[in-house]
């Protein structure tokens, strides 16, 4: 009995480890108005950010960054993701962004996409490039 128990608690602690390393983005949806570091097609991929030097202060720059932008809120994060909310100025629009930090990797995975609608005019690839043009700047990612 000790051995089935044992056995049980190393299985189910490989399958949580295994479950966090591979924890994905949400889909992009058919409609051009998304962007992610993990889409399988060309039109949605964006390449991920590649981290230089301390993962954990590239993570903290992100967060940062984020939060500095105008009318974008972090709302939910943890240890290695994070959701943020950014609302267009005048139609109120809310776009989603999400990142996942692979340490491992030294990489983030970022997504962003519009909530509502079916073409964004860019917005969420500008956004994203804008975000790595500031973690450049800020030396931590390539």
């Amino acid at each position: 009995m000790k051995f089935i128990t044992i056995f049980f608690i190393i299985a189910m602690t490989l399958s949580t480890a295994t479950q966090a390393s591979e924890k994905q983005l949400p889909p992009c949806p058919n409609s051009p108005n998304c962007v992610s570091s993990q889409a399988k097609d060309t039109d949605h991929f964006i390449a991920p950010f590649k981290i230089l030097g301390n993962v954990d202060e590239a993570w903290a720059a992100l967060k940062k960054t984020l939060a500095g932008q105008s009318r974008t809120l972090i709302t939910s994060e943890t240890g290695n993701t994070l959701h943020a909310e950014a609302t267009s100025l005048v139609f109120r629009f809310v776009d989603d962004i999400d990142a996942i930090l692979e340490a491992d990797a030294r990489l983030i995975h970022i997504r962003s996409a519009s909530r509502v609608g079916y073409g964004d005019f860019g917005v969420n690839r500008r956004r994203v490039e804008r975000l790595r043009s500031e973690l450049q700047q800020a030396r931590v990612i390539e």
